[in-house]
């Protein structure tokens, strides 16, 4: 059972994390879609319009409320997110309120948590808030990749992308659905459960990189596909792992080292995109995108 303030803590810290990432799929949804299916599109833009509000609001309660760890770790913002945020605005016209990323920088840590009652009923309500828009933001995925399968739809999006970032969000409404209840995150089995998930995640996201990396981009075509087959490999572990308790401890520890790695690759390709030096189809707000991911994954397993 969760203390009033952990419950507090870590609700504010879920949603300063997955409600950055849920407005950004919004927008790589948007920027998916051709002229013929404009609508689909206002429709994004909406859900990532509601998301920007949503995160105005969790920002504004996090303020000296949440942990030294999760700002240190750069899964809310990291020094890249306002450059990529202003060159994926200006490749795609699609806007993006920067103002939020400026506020999420400044955030400060603590415990300052002088009236509870009344932040932990702000906090409740912004739960319940997240976990309604979440729900219909999965609906809209659930529609589009159904119409991709079936041919009914073009986009410049992955099925598995979509599929991929519709996990995502179902794992954001399962967690706050736990929280609401004061459950923990933190057993063993759930962090075994959050490891799969996210080499999964990581497996994926490279893959997706190689498949959008020009062509002539030899060199990190390669390294992209071998953590592509590391992370594959980690997931295969670690649901082994799930039934054989004592080998937790060592594929967490191959799970940090591989983590680590990419983190540097993803970090050194959102850099390379922003400076104009890698040749690909990614704005640079997904490279940022997943290194956030790859942030918050390495605070999970250091806290395993």
């Amino acid at each position: 059972m969760l203390s009033r303030e952990e419950y507090i803590q870590l609700s504010l810290e879920l949603n300063l994390f997955f409600g950055r990432i849920l407005k950004e799929h919004s927008f790589f949804l948007e920027a998916g879609f051709t002229c013929k299916d404009s609508h689909l599109a206002q429709e994004a833009e909406s859900f990532k319009n509601q998301y920007e509000l949503f995160l105005a609001e969790a920002i504004s309660l996090a303020n000296g409320v949440i942990s030294p760890a999760s700002i240190r770790s750069g899964e809310f913002v990291t020094p890249y997110t306002q450059n990529a945020e202003r060159i994926s605005q200006f490749y795609t016209g699609i806007a993006l309120n920067t103002n939020l990323t400026q506020a999420e920088s400044a955030l400060a840590a603590g415990m300052g948590m002088m009236h509870l009652p009344v932040l932990e009923q702000r906090v409740f309500m912004l739960n319940q808030k997240a976990i309604i828009l979440t729900t219909a933001l999965v609906q809209f995925k659930t529609r589009i990749l159904s119409d991709v399968i079936a041919c009914k739809l073009f986009t410049v999006n992955y099925p598995l992308l979509i599929d991929h970032i519709m996990r995502e969000a179902k794992l954001y409404i399962r967690m706050l659905t736990r929280l609401q209840n004061r459950e923990r995150l933190d057993t063993v089995n759930d962090l075994m459960e959050q490891e799969i998930f996210w080499n999964r995640i990581m497996a994926e996201h490279s893959k997706f990189i190689r498949g959008l990396l020009d062509p002539t981009e030899d060199d990190l075509i390669n390294k992209a596909n071998n953590f592509g087959n590391e992370f594959d490999e980690l997931t295969r572990k670690a649901i082994t792992a799930t039934e054989q308790t004592s080998l937790i401890s060592g594929v967490t520890n191959e799970s940090i080292n591989a983590v680590t790695q990419i983190k540097d690759f993803k970090t050194a390709g959102t850099k390379g995109m922003i400076d104009c030096k890698i040749k690909s189809i990614m704005v640079p707000l997904l490279g940022d995108h997943v290194l956030r991911e790859a942030n918050h994954f390495l605070r999970i397993l250091l806290r395993a």
